[in-house]
């Protein structure tokens, strides 16, 4: 696996940032195309550990030779081992987070072996097992990673409302990447 040009992914940012000073674009206002620092190795695999699970390639690279959030699609990327420092009870992404974490959660099989597309009438908490949010878009829609089974790597957006619990890309570093250049 080729490993991220952490330099560069921080140019891009910088310059993504000096392009957007009224923090207008989607999302910029709540992750300020700011990096938190790497992640040590110990402390990644100190999370893998503690949930019984391997992160995919593109993603673990990424919290090691990058940064742990936020700069990223939608309101930006969240931490994978803390909360966010302004976490609180009324955004439905620190749940979501949470949630994420509670024991044997990121280690179940994810339950979807095709795209479910439409709304969906049940609870999602069940589909969503074995995936980690990454990102939280507005209106109860959220972009998971998945951790578990034949789809394990690609990034996937659930939008219970209406669109659905379906791939938007084939790994983390193309969903990111894709981000990194558009306008």
């Amino acid at each position: 696996m080729e490993s991220w040009d952490g330099d560069g992914v921080r140019a891009r940012i910088r310059e993504m940032a000096a392009r957007d000073p009224g923090l207008v674009r989607f999302g910029a206002g709540t992750h300020r195309y700011e990096l938190a620092p790497r992640l040590p190795e110990a402390e990644i695999r100190a999370f893998e550990e503690s949930h019984g699970i391997d992160l995919p390639v593109e993603y673990r690279s990424f919290v090691a030779e990058v940064g742990n959030g936020p700069a990223g699609p939608s309101h930006g990327l969240m931490p994978l081992t803390v909360a966010r420092p302004e976490a609180d009870e009324k955004w439905a992404v620190d749940a979501e987070w949470r949630e994420d974490r509670l024991p044997g959660r990121l280690a179940e099989p994810f339950p979807l072996t095709a795209p479910l597309p439409g709304r969906i009438g049940a609870a999602t908490d069940a589909l969503t097992r074995g995936t980690l949010m990454l990102t939280e878009q507005g209106c109860g829609i959220f972009t998971r990673l998945v951790l578990n089974g034949p789809r394990a790597g690609q990034v996937w957006q659930i939008d219970p409302g209406w669109g659905g619990f379906v791939p938007v890309s084939p790994g983390f570093r193309t969903w990111y990447t894709d981000w990194l250049a558009s306008p």
